[in-house]
């Protein structure tokens, strides 16, 4: 399992391999355009990339992280959920 560092990680570099942030939230895709989304396997890993449209915004997610991608940030909106323990 991934924590946030890593996670965090695994995005920045993807999101540089698609574009960086500007480009990303900079270019939003019709919500049933065949490219709104992209997979980038960093470490292998898969990272995928949503590209922002009218009424979202632009979001990465990996592992059960999920980042909101901004002009000039990364900002958490999701982590996985942890299993209780068993008794």
């Amino acid at each position: 399992m991934l924590d946030e560092a890593e996670a965090l990680r695994l995005v920045e570099e993807a999101v540089e391999r698609v574009g960086g942030n500007r480009y990303i939230v900079g270019s939003p895709r019709h919500p049933f355009s065949m490219r709104s989304t992209y997979d980038e396997i960093v470490d292998g890993q898969t990272v995928t990339i949503h590209f922002s449209e009218i009424s979202s915004p632009a979001i990465a997610s990996v592992g059960g992280w999920t980042f909101e991608i901004r002009d000039d940030e990364l900002v958490e909106l999701m982590r996985p959920r942890v299993k209780p323990p068993t008794s």
